[in-house]
């Protein structure tokens, strides 16, 4: 099973520059995209909506912001999109598909780099989400969490992890909130493998400053999965070969 994540920064930008092309030489079987920044209406073309996909998107209400989707080969069960929380519901953070007793989440943590207010909005989301993944564990289900989790864990996991101390991405207390999802039983994929890798395992860059050129990247998106699913995660990495954002796909293959 082939699962791959991307933040796609405008899912009609990434359509212009090849994604969906590229998409169908990667023998996936659920794509989890966010910041798809689109209403429904706006995905109408049929180049959103590839034969052989099944597909469903969560916009946020405010247009041109967040979202996110999942294209699956298999028709999944069910969907919920909802986490009962209106301020991160309104803006289409969320939206997990089933498969039998296997849920994959398309994830978009807010960013609290544009300021004070969007920090504090970070904040609270990762006030309310630990609920919500302890009911995850408790279910019993296999869960795949895929996002941008705009955190960057470690110092293995940015470039220039000294001066970015005081911003927003590696603060303390997000690093801290990060540590402590995993001490409960969740398994970072990329790092379960690749406990030492570094800008391997880069998924973003800054447009500024030959960023992507120089490799001077973060590591923000992951796929963090449920205790029953750690020794099925069998490779990972990191596509770079073409850009379609300024993040990169991960993809993460398990065993069936």
């Amino acid at each position: 099973m082939r699962i791959i994540s991307l933040n796609c920064n405008g899912l009609r930008s990434a359509a212009k520059k090849g994604f969906f092309d590229w998409l169908a030489t990667t023998d996936a079987d659920v794509v989890c995209l966010q910041e798809t920044k689109a209403q429904p209406d706006d995905l109408a073309d049929a180049i959103f909506h590839p034969q052989g996909w099944a597909r469903r998107f969560h916009s946020a209400q405010k247009k041109g912001y967040a979202g996110v989707a999942i294209y699956s080969r298999k028709t999944p069960d069910d969907f919920v999109d909802c986490l009962g929380a209106p301020e991160f519901d309104d803006e289409g953070r969320y939206l997990e598909a089933r498969f039998g007793n296997l849920s994959v989440i398309s994830l978009y943590l807010p960013s609290g780099s544009a300021g004070p207010e969007r920090q504090e909005s970070k904040d609270r989301f990762l006030k309310i989400f630990p609920a919500h993944l302890k009911a995850l564990a408790a279910s019993g289900r296999e869960v795949v969490l895929c996002g941008d989790w705009n955190i960057a864990h470690t110092e293995r996991d940015l470039k220039n992890w000294k001066s970015n101390r005081k911003n927003s991405g590696f603060l303390p207390h997000e690093r801290e909130w990060f540590s402590a999802m995993l001490a409960t039983g969740w398994v970072d994929a990329a790092r379960h493998l690749h406990a030492e890798l570094e800008g391997e395992l880069y998924t973003w860059w800054s447009n500024r400053g030959n960023a992507w050129e120089n490799n001077v990247g973060w590591r923000i998106d992951y796929q963090i999965v449920s205790p029953q699913l750690k020794d099925r995660i069998k490779r990972t990495s990191v596509f770079k070969a073409q850009r379609f954002s300024d993040h990169a796909p991960l993809i993460v293959d398990y065993a069936s």
